[in-house]
């Protein structure tokens, strides 16, 4: 006889690992126990020898399929001569150390209940078992057992508990598990709180289905929020809820009833298929069909939409009672966070939504839906939250510290590290007011409890007015860490591929806090984890007004224009009729003069250029508006390409886009079409990246070439740039787990002030 214990580490809690653990004993006939702790799972067997190594060995081959068996360890012990298997209570004290699981959309099993008629949980909108269902989103602590979620003050009737106390059920200690005798139940109601009457419908979902058809505009709390909902075909209803959001173009979400739904609505690629179906239930962009029936206002200008299907039974039960596309997108007023909070949403969304379909299981954490792409073969996130936060990702190297890393401004993240581990949090948004502050804050006190970090390495962006580098600035007791921008989007493309090798990096951006105290974003770097030089980097030219040039593309169309001719130019015409004279002479004279203009080398500058040059945007309503019209206006056909020279004097290398802007201006003087121009400045573009990232790569002995920064999030630019870089027979990297947006800067802070802390940098203030 043989006694052992085991510790099981990774994604082990809340995915019915112990039901699984307890299966498998009574298979095999092992005595003994399981239970949670704060590391994650302890499994004490007692058995034969050859029983107990056939048990040590099938327990991490045939995990749940949302477990992740990071590790497992196992030491011998006393035997006792126990008989019989059981799953014992968490202790409770320790170190939290358990990986906590992202929500998981519902299962087949569940999905055939919800809309049984003979189940006991038909049209149930909070349906779950171990395999599915809400995870982050309701925890408060762990180990994850029910005590520590939302779900706390519901207690089970005797039909469920029966179910959570059975090991041959798949509800076998499932946390969340309810129905409607003892669950969380929901209601539609006035903004005031009212309830809303409809004798004619079964239930509130069914009551939300016909208001929302009908056209009204409803909140409705989901798992991590509150979406705001209107019939997709329906314009006036999506135009009515575009003016009361304050949202004037950015698209909207779509959710479609089923695939066959979304066929109708988007060209869909099986890799996108893919991309659809997976458990985190993702918002996926693909190419809109010309015959879509949508609302013109669910995405005007843009060539994609993004669509996902209902993940949660309360989107389930809704799609089917409404049988339409539905518009879902995140519920709260332009630039603040979503709402999460019953109160709150009621007060804030008071003057958007018509009606609210509430629910009184609370969320613990607001998590916006994730967003992702099909590019280069592979998944490309744009907004990396539910469904795949707080999975853990590995650093490379392990500077024994705790840490934490701010992030930057816009699409921020935060995360925090121990262990050779880090954890990238949830989608905060831009931090540019209180509300989204406040929720940032909240955030990284939550992920230091769940993850028992406390940090001692605090990581940053150099810009000094970001409220991420204030907040780090204003933590005591920690050592700060100060990284520039581009080099944490190097960084973390490296660091997620577990790269140590200096690579190339190509980092294409809209601005960054530069070394020299301008605005960096169209920058080839060369570098690791640890530093990194400026190998090159976009010709330069001036932000008429700063921030204002941002917001209003025309300027820089105005700065590259002077800089292209060296003097003052007047626009094209299909840029005149949106300018007014006196205007484009002002900030004309400010581009040549300097006042009041900063220096920048921004690639996404760029692109506002040439897209307020075109006549597409001359001003925009969010960010990387003119960039997203100026892709979808490409000649899909279009071969050539216009020329960006490489100029290679002393110094780093110079991407010269002045010669691109005159042959602009003469194809728009010939009326050359819009998408002819919009194509020959991404092949452009991509050849003059290509050319410079070998010929920097050829002068520093690498192979190695990263491609990162909001700019690559542009498929043809980056199809094109990777291609050209593969046939040069160099490695091209991109970023795969985290966007290669501002999202993954944080991660990249980490990696960065890991490198330089066990590389034994000193100093209170290290700069990266």
């Amino acid at each position: 006889m043989s006694r052992v214990r085991a510790r099981i580490e990774g994604t082990v809690q809340g995915v019915g690992f112990r039901p699984y653990v307890y299966r498998l004993a009574d298979e095999l006939g092992v005595a003994g126990h399981v239970l949670n702790d704060s590391r994650g799972v302890v499994v004490e067997v007692e058995a034969p020898s050859e029983t107990v190594e056939r048990f040590l060995s099938r327990l991490a081959l045939e995990a749940p399929p949302l477990a992740s068996v990071e590790r497992v360890t196992s030491e011998q012990l006393e035997e006792l001569g126990e008989h019989g298997f059981s799953i014992r209570e968490s202790p409770a004290g320790g170190e939290p150390r358990a990986a906590v699981t992202p929500d998981s959309a519902t299962c087949p099993d569940c999905l055939a209940e919800l809309f049984d008629p003979e189940d006991r949980r038909f049209r149930y909108p909070f349906t779950n078992c171990t395999n599915c269902g809400p995870r982050f989103t309701i925890v408060r602590d762990v180990p994850y057992d029910r005590p520590n979620t939302t779900m706390a003050a519901f207690e089970m009737c005797p039909a469920c508990l029966a179910e959570y106390r059975d090991p041959a059920n798949r509800r076998f200690h499932a946390q969340p598990n309810a129905c409607p005798a003892c669950g969380p139940q929901v209601r539609l109601v006035y903004a005031g709180g009212g309830a809303v009457e409809d004798s004619g419908a079964r239930d509130a979902i069914e009551a939300t289905a016909r208001a929302l058809l009908d056209g009204a505009i409803v909140a409705v709390k989901g798992i991590g929020g509150f979406h705001l909902a209107c019939r997709a075909d329906d314009e006036a209803a999506v135009a009515e809820l575009r003016a009361r959001k304050h949202r004037e173009d950015k698209p909207f979400a779509l959710m479609a009833r089923d695939l066959g739904s979304v066929r109708e609505l988007v060209d869909l690629k099986p890799p996108e298929l893919e991309l659809l179906v997976e458990r985190a239930r993702p918002i996926v962009l693909a190419r809109r069909r010309p015959d879509a029936a949508v609302g013109e206002s669910v995405a005007p200008g843009a060539a994609e939409l993004g669509v996902m299907l209902p993940y949660s039974p309360l989107h389930h039960v809704l799609l089917a009672d409404a049988a339409t596309t539905l518009v879902m997108t995140s519920g709260n007023v332009s630039d603040e966070p979503i709402a999460f909070h019953d109160e709150e949403a009621c007060e804030r969304l008071a003057d958007i939504a018509d009606l609210f379909l509430m629910h009184d299981r609370p969320i613990e954490t607001r998590t916006d839906d994730s967003v992702v792409r099909h590019a280069e073969g592979r998944r490309t996130f744009l907004r990396r939250s539910r469904g795949y936060v707080p999975s853990a990702l590995p650093l490379p190297v392990d500077c024994g510290r705790h840490m934490l890393a701010c992030g930057a401004e816009l699409k921020n993240t935060f995360a925090v590290s121990k262990g050779g581990h880090a954890w990238v949090g949830h989608h905060v948004g831009d931090l540019k007011n209180y509300e989204t502050l406040r929720s940032f804050v909240g955030g990284i006190d939550h992920f230091q409890r769940l993850f028992a970090v406390e940090p001692e390495i605090v990581a940053y962006d150099l810009h000094p007015e970001y409220l991420s580098t204030k907040h780090a600035m204003e933590r005591d007791g920690a050592r700060l860490v100060g990284v520039q921008h581009h080099h944490a989007h190097l960084a973390a493309c490296l660091a997620e591929h577990g790269e140590l090798r200096p690579a190339v990096g190509a980092i294409f951006d809209g601005t960054g806090y530069g070394e020299d105290g301008t605005v960096w974003g169209g920058e080839l770097l060369f570098g690791d984890l640890e530093g990194f030089e400026r190998a090159g980097l976009l010709f330069p030219v001036r932000m008429p007004g700063g921030e204002a040039a941002i917001r209003q593309p025309w300027r820089m169309a105005c700065a590259w224009l002077a800089a292209a001719f060296d003097e003052p130019s007047r626009p094209p015409k299909r840029l005149a009729r949106q300018v007014e004279p006196g205007s484009w002479e002002q900030v004309s004279q400010l581009a040549i003069s300097g006042v009041a203009s900063p220096l920048t080398t921004s690639a996404g500058r760029l692109f506002d250029a040439v897209s307020a040059l075109c006549g597409l945007r001359s001003e925009v309503n969010y960010e990387g508006q003119a960039a997203v019209e100026l892709e979808a206006a490409c000649d899909l056909g279009e071969q050539r390409a216009y020329e960006l020279p490489l100029l290679d004097d002393e110094g780093p290398l110079v991407i010269d886009a002045r010669p691109m802007i005159r042959a602009v201006a003469v194809d728009l003087e010939a009326r050359v079409e819009v998408g002819t121009i919009a194509a020959r400045f991404h092949n452009g573009l991509a050849e003059a990246t290509a050319r410079a990232c070998a010929l920097a790569a050829e002068r520093r002995m690498t192979e190695l070439v990263v491609l990162s920064g909001g700019v690559f999030q542009n498929r043809r630019l980056l199809g094109q740039t990777s291609s050209l870089l593969a046939d040069a027979g160099l490695q091209v990297l991109t970023p795969e787990r985290l966007p290669p947006n501002d999202g993954g800067i944080a991660y990249g802070q980490l990696a960065v002030a890991a490198a330089r802390v066990a590389a034994g940098e000193g100093g209170a203030d290290v700069r990266a």
